[in-house]
């Protein structure tokens, strides 16, 4: 357990096993505690680096805006710092789409890519999902103090006090009328796509997204010899509140890391 200095940040991480790095990033209004179930499975064979966004579990707020591209810049710093060229990472969710950015504005630090549960738009979300979204506001800080996301909050935060002001930023955030799609085709690294089958993520945004890095366009032959690069993973019985916690994700990562 340790804080990097990164970007004015505080950084809180913690590293589990050894061999080659993977950095997992966390969704939101949570912290790295949610990939506990599966951090055994992940750390056997590799050195695990769980970090804690600005704002959530153990790192603190500073005065900026909740926005992937700067969560992606401290990424990018904190693999830096530790002496690593680069690293396979895993973003879930929020984590998911730092991991994006990290992957097309700082390239040079990721080796393979797993994203999971995430669209490149914001409308590959289901209506009702972007609806909900649309919908928190600020006003919900005060009814989610009866929530486990606040109960851990309080208990880790260094500011607690800051609940408000991070559920504003995560308003503002879920807000964003995001548009990747040109920025597709600029992931260099081998990309792994990880769904639950009752995704929030509509089925034909994930086909779309695999199509655009070039998987399942023509038939791979029976030799395999038309296999793309990039790899989708449909976990079943998941859905994206519990997708993370499924022994299926350690072991569709670990078989592509592998």
């Amino acid at each position: 357990m340790a804080y990097a200095d990164v970007n004015g940040l505080s950084l809180y991480y913690e590293e589990h096993g050894s061999g080659a790095p993977l950095v997992l990033l966390h969704g939101g209004v949570a912290g790295s505690e949610i990939f506990a179930p599966i951090l055994p499975a992940l750390a056997a064979g590799r050195r695990v680096i769980a970090v804690d966004l600005q704002g959530h579990g153990r790192t603190g707020e500073i005065d900026r805006p909740l926005r992937p591209e700067l969560l992606a810049g401290d990424v990018a710093a904190l693999i830096g710092q530790l002496g690593l060229e680069r690293a396979d990472v895993l973003g879930y969710s929020l984590g998911g789409v730092v991991a994006f950015r990290l992957a097309v504005e700082h390239p040079e630090r990721v080796h393979r890519l797993i994203l999971v549960s995430i669209p490149f738009r914001r409308d590959g979300s289901h209506p009702e999902v972007v609806a909900a979204f649309d919908a928190f506001s600020p006003d919900v800080a005060e009814p989610m103090k009866q929530s486990p996301a606040y109960q851990h909050y309080a208990q880790h935060a260094p500011r607690p006090d800051d609940w408000g002001e991070h559920i504003a930023k995560t308003s503002e955030l879920l807000k964003d009328d995001y548009d990747w799609t040109d920025d597709v085709p600029k992931i260099a690294a081998r990309t792994l796509l990880v769904y639950a089958d009752a995704d929030s993520i509509r089925p034909d945004h994930i086909v779309e997204f695999f199509g655009r890095l070039g998987g399942g366009l023509r038939d791979a032959g029976w030799d395999g010899a038309n296999r793309p690069a990039n790899q989708l993973a449909i976990l079943p019985g998941t859905t994206h509140y519990d997708l993370h916690l499924s022994p299926a994700l350690p072991a569709a990562v670990l078989s592509f890391l592998q």
